[in-house]
């Protein structure tokens, strides 16, 4: 593990099995409908259309702009019910990142990744995002989104203590314990500031 980051950062108020706290379905989205359609009006402007894309920590909605033409989209989730409702995958898979953060692909083989809204519960984020860099195609992109939301017994107690603009150079500093990813940049794309739930994306290049 990284020497800058230490185990006490990555521990949570609720120590139960995640499969546990999840095992509730929850049909509801947890950022509201503006935040929801600028993630997805700036998934347009990334991911290839025709294009393998991967979302993990899924739900029953990838967020993914409507209409557009994917030849594939893998979800993973924890829970069967969101995962089977997600009406834009055309594959779901159920376990849990925490504890088997390896991912059941070959190498290389997705044109774009997005976690949205769901980085905060990551209590192995380094391992995760190697394996990311691993199933990605060269130049592919890694998009992380983020909020101020989030269900505060299972977020990691180092993303509860720094502001929002702290929050970007963490996960900036995932990527950079992996060596994989390029042309890294953070966005704030929040629709109506103030007035609406903030929303923010980083996103990581896979290297050629």
């Amino acid at each position: 593990m990284d020497s800058q980051l230490k185990p006490e950062f990555f521990q949570r108020q609720d120590n139960e099995p995640d499969e546990v706290f999840y095992r509730p379905p929850r049909l509801v989205k947890h950022i509201d409908e503006p935040a929801c359609q600028a993630l997805s009006e700036f998934y347009a402007t990334i991911i290839p259309k025709r294009s393998a894309v991967l979302d993990l920590m899924s739900s029953w909605v990838s967020h993914l702009p409507q209409g557009q033409d994917y030849d594939q989209v893998v979800i993973q989730g924890m829970n069967v019910t969101e995962v089977a409702a997600n009406e834009q995958a055309t594959s779901g898979l159920i376990f849990n990142l925490n504890t088997h953060p390896a991912l059941p692909f070959i190498d290389g083989v997705f044109d774009a990744c997005v976690i949205a809204v769901s980085i905060q519960y990551l209590t192995q984020p380094w391992s995760v995002f190697a394996e990311v860099g691993r199933v990605l195609k060269p130049g592919a992109p890694f998009v992380l989104s983020y909020s101020n939301r989030c269900f505060p017994t299972k977020a990691v107690a180092i993303w509860q203590s720094i502001r929002d603009e702290q929050k970007a150079a963490l996960i900036n500093h995932y990527f950079e314990q992996t060596g994989l990813f390029d042309d890294r940049k953070f966005q704030d794309i929040s629709p109506n500031p103030g007035q609406t739930d903030p929303l923010y994306v980083v996103v990581g290049h896979r290297s050629a």
